[in-house]
């Protein structure tokens, strides 16, 4: 608890990944990724409450031996591919408010995927919400100019062209404007935001950004870029 204000961690991991099967529960660095949150959440006293949603019981019992609560399974309709986090994130809420009789005004989300996260960030994430009254935070990383949407180009028919015509005025990555992409490691988000604005981000949206490596793991070669790192 922060300020008076509860704070509540939810952990999405469905079971039914595609791109890596059962991707919460590989290992990274001997620790499965679901386990791998359960440690980080240990660290942080200021949080009151954390679960993990899930439709899948070898997932669940990781989530427990690492120290995170099931009170309940997910529902089916909401396990698909094409669910999203505003809909698993209210579920959870309020069905944890039922059963603990509790308001929780911070929601902290923090996807397994990410496990090159450290118990700093998701302090800060939380201590920046409350300090400066946003609606949501979000960890972000500074995107490689290589990347930038300037330099992207699409193919229509066997025709190449720019993503966006201004790329065409780009000479040098010096004129590019830095951008920042989500990097999965941590969301806060107020009760009023997830509820009523029914949105993870809402309209005033604040951006903590980390240095260094931070990968999410959507495919195996992730999970290969990640151990080359860890073995440095």
């Amino acid at each position: 608890m922060i300020n008076g204000l509860n704070i509540l961690v939810v952990v999405p991991a469905r079971g039914g990944s595609k791109g890596i099967p059962l991707k919460n529960l590989r290992k990274v660095n001997g620790t499965p990724l679901v386990a791998s949150v359960g440690n980080i959440i240990k660290s942080i006293p200021e949080i009151d409450r954390s679960i993990v949603s899930t439709d899948h019981e070898k997932i669940a019992s990781v989530a427990k031996d690492a120290g995170i609560a099931v009170p309940f399974y997910r529902p089916e309709y909401l396990s698909g591919d094409r669910v999203g986090d505003v809909e698993v994130l209210t579920h959870a809420l309020l069905e944890i408010e039922s059963i603990d009789s509790v308001i929780y005004d911070i929601i902290v989300m923090l996807q397994p995927t990410s496990p090159l996260r450290k118990t700093e960030h998701v302090s800060d994430t939380i201590r920046m919400l409350i300090d400066g009254a946003w609606d949501s935070v979000w960890t972000v990383s500074e995107t490689d100019s290589k990347s930038h949407p300037l330099k992207q180009l699409t193919i229509d028919n066997g025709c190449l062209n720019y993503y966006d015509d201004s790329g065409a005025k780009i000479i040098a990555r010096q004129q590019l404007m830095p951008v920042y992409h989500r990097n999965g490691v941590a969301y806060a988000i107020t009760r009023d935001c997830l509820l009523n604005k029914k949105s993870i981000k809402g309209d005033k949206t604040g951006a903590l950004v980390i240095k260094g490596d931070n990968i999410s793991i959507d495919t195996e070669r992730d999970l290969d870029l990640i151990d080359f790192i860890l073995s440095r």
